[in-house]
């Protein structure tokens, strides 16, 4: 997360990869491992698919490009086959007016894993969302997207109704499980919470008055 370029372009990026582990763990960690370890709770892997990443597959005969959303497929399980293994994580060019944000909510402390994380990039088009893509980690089998979110804000200057609609659509898409870091009403009603807020941060930084 030292790179201004990258902070200025992808703030919510980031943001989501300065939350995985501790300080020891970021000096060795990468995140295509985070990816790889396809953990429902990765941080930076609602970030990545919210921005449109791809990461960039290498295997004894052939490189391909995948997009994010599509390594990982289940708690543990990724789509890349025996050999391969992720060279690179690419993220498209920001646009002009768009913003990006990344938030997560964790019971206890810093260390702890994501109950719910919440990733909303966005653009804007005379102060109006354009579009707008949502993505919910730690409340699934992997991080998912959540189009009918994203539908509910685009069109709108992130008035109440749209922010209620957005909340609503992102509770629904949960699947969580009940464990000891929540329950699955509580996690239900956390994301529709965090939604808002991550959608307020991305349309301000896209340039929007709130």
């Amino acid at each position: 997360g030292e790179h201004n370029g990258l902070k200025k372009a992808w703030p919510g990026v980031v943001e989501a990869a300065n939350l995985i582990g501790s300080d020891q763990i970021q000096g060795r960690a990468t995140l295509p491992g985070n990816l790889c370890n396809a953990s429902p709770a990765a941080d930076s892997v609602p970030a990545l698919i919210a921005a449109g990443a791809k990461a960039i597959v290498v295997g004894p005969l052939k490189k391909r490009t995948v997009p994010v959303e599509k390594v990982m497929i289940g708690p543990g399980q990724t789509s890349l086959a025996k050999g391969e293994f992720i060279e690179a994580i690419t993220l498209p060019k920001a646009e002009p007016r768009s913003g990006d944000a990344y938030l997560r909510f964790t019971p206890r402390t810093e260390m702890d894993i994501a109950v719910v994380g919440i990733a909303i990039s966005l653009k804007l088009e005379r102060g109006v969302i354009k579009k707008a893509r949502v993505v919910l980690g730690a409340v699934a089998p992997t991080a998912i997207v959540v189009a009918a979110a994203a539908r509910a804000i685009v069109g709108s200057k992130l008035d109440d109704k749209a922010l209620d609609k957005l909340a609503a659509a992102c509770s629904a898409a949960c699947n969580p499980i009940d464990d000891k870091r929540g329950t699955i009403e509580y996690r239900v009603r956390v994301a529709g919470v965090l939604a808002k807020r991550a959608a307020k941060i991305a349309f301000q930084r896209a340039g929007g008055s709130l």
